[in-house]
């Protein structure tokens, strides 16, 4: 009797698990170009899983393609971003926080970038070149300590 319950629950649990194992992956509906922000009309769910694909159509809505995008492709991880904040050569406050110590300059972004994302950045006063996470408000950190 206990053994008729154990393989009943075990059962159930693996079909659930079975149903819910089925994965959907984002693909293009048209072709997107590079620096695209992506809306709810520009991606749409398949059936089947790609390893390193996109797998809800929230993960790919208001990001921005970093490459370009043929209609029908899967939408991997790596193809899109946070909409960029800082363009290249950009003129940009450039901030370096170590405690308390706060010292900002302006700055000459090397690339192109969304918040979160490092770029290489020319301290316009000193010449030199130094790697800064991109800030919500546009600035670049160059080191935090918070």
């Amino acid at each position: 009797m206990m053994m008729d319950r154990a393989f009943w629950v075990i059962t159930a649990i693996l079909l659930l698990l079975a149903s819910n194992g089925r994965a959907d992956t984002v693909v293009a509906t048209r072709t997107l170009r590079a620096q695209t922000l992506i809306g709810p009309e520009d991606v749409a769910l398949i059936g089947g899983e790609l390893p390193g694909g996109l797998i809800a159509l929230s993960e790919a809505i208001g990001q921005e393609t970093r490459t370009a995008i043929f209609a029908g492709r899967a939408i991997r991880v790596d193809d899109v971003g946070p909409p960029a904040v800082v363009e290249r050569n950009q003129i940009v406050p450039l901030l370096y926080r170590r405690g308390a110590l706060s010292i900002s300059v302006e700055g000459r972004a090397l690339g192109r970038g969304g918040v979160g994302d490092v770029l290489r950045v020319i301290n316009i006063a000193s010449r030199n070149v130094v790697t800064a996470w991109v800030g919500a408000d546009g600035t670049l950190i160059v080191n935090s300590n918070e």
